[in-house]
């Protein structure tokens, strides 16, 4: 008998599988499905870095808070995401969910940075 709060064996065999008899499974092992999602980790937040240095940017071409929210702005991201996931074959919800997450957190960090910003025509001399 198994302890059903075990952690599963890195290196065991599969345990289950899907019913869809033309479902191909990608590893052998959940320890190799481990490192390539660990490698997909590195790459996602190397994406988010490069995003945020634009996002970054972008606050230098907003006026106010309001300007940096940009409601209108967020919903056709969302709603390109979703027709992207839908493209790729990823599950939409998951991209919405975690675009909306992303997007809010990085509205927080360009309204912090919004702030600290000066308009050009208060430039010291």
């Amino acid at each position: 008998m198994t302890d059903m709060n075990e952690e599963p064996d890195p290196h065991g065999p599969a345990l289950r599988r899907f019913r869809d008899p033309a479902y191909v499974p990608l590893f052998g092992s959940l320890a190799e499905l481990r490192d390539r999602i660990d490698g997909i980790d590195r790459e996602i937040v190397a994406l988010l870095a490069e995003r945020g240095r634009c996002v970054k940017d972008a606050a230098r071409f907003k006026r106010d808070a309001f300007q940096v929210s940009a409601p209108r702005r967020q919903q056709e991201v969302i709603d390109k995401v979703r027709r992207l996931a839908e493209e790729q074959g990823a599950y939409p919800e998951v991209v919405e969910s975690t675009f909306r997450a992303m997007m809010a957190g990085f509205i927080a960090r360009e309204q912090q940075d919004h702030h600290d910003m000066i308009d050009i025509e208060e430039t010291p001399q």
